[in-house]
């Protein structure tokens, strides 16, 4: 019969599961084994055996040929129809990302919120991306929300005494190099609250910069922020970066369907 592992093996499993399909992106469309395995750093044979596994549960697709593996469609559709948030049901967040790396070539950055901290939820290097700057960036990663533009931005949509707490515990876990003032942190997240917008070290051990808004998101508790990531040395455009995140998120996300001109058809029962 078999046992169950334990508590710690079940999250260790779960985090690898997650790790492979988030290698998937613009720029890994397959992986090998040894790709998974350099990346994270896992060991090869438990790698191999969990991809196989995916593969039989319909998220991978395997080249019997290269032996490489690739995301299946079902990867995609895992969670989307039960999301309340229409920016995720409807694949708006995609075609929004697509649309400003097709206009800049710059790299995009999706975050949200995740306990006290900043995640990466979508990585989307684009053509002029400088990889010197931010070339480890992926997404899943994590780190303090007070470490980071992205992290500033969504903590100034949080209502102050939420936000205050939070401030208050990032403080507190803190090391003494990470430490900052309540005066300080606060007139920060004012700034981003009055001008809309964070233009800042992006954070996550780069020396990228990211100029960042937030999305127009139905859940207040939980915001999410896009924005452009370049290299900190970089002239860049702000009003017109700024301009065509505005025109992108009015045209992909705030456009209402409209419900009459939507053909319906009789059902065939």
């Amino acid at each position: 019969m078999a046992t169950t592992p334990p508590a710690s093996n079940k999250a260790k499993i779960a985090r690898r599961v997650i790790e492979v399909l988030e290698y998937f992106d613009d720029d890994h469309h397959e992986a090998t084994v040894m790709d998974i395995v350099r990346r994270y750093n896992r060991p090869q044979s438990s790698t191999s055996e969990l991809l196989s596994s995916l593969v039989e549960l319909g998220l991978l697709h395997k080249d019997p040929y290269s032996r490489s593996y690739s995301l299946a469609p079902r990867a995609a559709l895992i969670g989307a129809t039960g999301q309340s948030d229409s920016l995720m049901r409807d694949g708006q967040l995609v075609r929004l990302v697509d649309r400003l790396v097709a206009q800049t070539g710059l790299a995009v950055g999706l975050f949200s919120v995740v306990g006290l901290n900043t995640q990466v939820i979508g990585w989307y290097p684009g053509p002029r991306c400088h990889r010197t700057s931010a070339a480890h960036m992926h997404g899943g990663m994590q780190e303090p929300l007070s470490d980071s533009a992205a992290g500033w931005l969504m903590l100034s949509a949080i209502a102050k005494p939420r936000r205050d707490g939070m401030l208050r515990r990032l403080n507190a876990e803190a090391s003494e190099q990470r430490k900052f003032t309540s005066a300080d942190m606060n007139a920060r997240l004012d700034d981003c609250q009055g001008n809309g917008y964070v233009r800042a070290p992006a954070g996550f051990g780069t020396r990228a910069e990211l100029l960042g808004v937030l999305l127009p998101c139905e859940d207040a508790n939980h915001p999410m922020a896009v924005g452009f990531i370049y290299d900190g040395r970089d002239i860049v455009n702000v009003t017109g970066l700024l301009a065509c995140l505005e025109e992108a998120i009015s045209h992909c996300l705030r456009r209402p369907i409209d419900e009459d001109r939507v053909r319906r058809f009789p059902t065939a029962a």
